[in-house]
């Protein structure tokens, strides 16, 4: 039940760094939209994947490694 706990306050926690990010930053929100619109605007009907899906793949197995061992080492 712990991983459970420590899935959910590392989830809070991101979402807390991203909208901190946000605040901080408030152009990067209209550069983003203004790219995204800009990807729309070609006219192609080909799909495009904005996510760079294998820099969130590795991060998650990285997080879910690190959290792993955090746990480990609470236990011990």
């Amino acid at each position: 039940m712990q991983w459970l706990a420590a899935s959910l306050v590392l989830s809070v926690v991101l979402t807390v760094l991203v909208n901190l990010a946000l605040w901080l930053f408030p152009g990067m929100r209209d550069r983003t939209a203004r790219g995204i619109e800009s990807y729309a605007a070609h006219g192609d009907r080909r799909t495009r994947v904005i996510v760079p899906w294998k820099a969130m793949l590795i991060a998650s197995l990285v997080l879910t490694v690190v959290i792993n061992v955090l746990l480990w080492l609470g236990r011990t």
